[in-house]
């Protein structure tokens, strides 16, 4: 019988692969996604002082999960980002592939003024 791990366990293998290599600074924080069936989490992350420098998701947005949504997160988390004086971040897709919601995110994130 083949045992076939969550897609899930999978993610969270391939996330802590990427994190080995993906590190937020001072000057360049990271921005992290998690993505759920019911919402989508951004994170700004200093790694040195493991502070979460500003947060956005979906539910205070009061949008839905889905590209739209993720699109209305980019903008607004970028905007959370300018008013702190970030412009340049790393970014941290969480293991998920960059396809649909997390790809829209990023998009709206560059188009609203944040290189990564």
């Amino acid at each position: 019988m083949i045992n076939k791990k969550s897609s899930n366990e999978t993610r969270q293998k391939r996330h802590l692969r990427i994190r080995k290599q993906v590190i937020g600074t001072p000057d360049r924080p990271r921005l992290n996604v998690f993505r759920s069936n019911t919402a989508i989490y951004v994170q700004i992350i200093n790694d040195e002082t493991h502070n979460t420098l500003t947060s956005a998701n979906t539910k205070e947005l009061k949008v839905g999960a889905n590209i739209e949504g993720a699109t209305a997160l980019g903008k607004a988390v970028a905007e959370q980002a300018l008013k702190l004086g970030i412009t340049k971040v790393v970014f941290d897709r969480g293991g998920y592939l960059y396809h649909g919601r997390v790809k829209a995110l990023a998009e709206a994130a560059r188009a609203a003024g944040l290189e990564f």
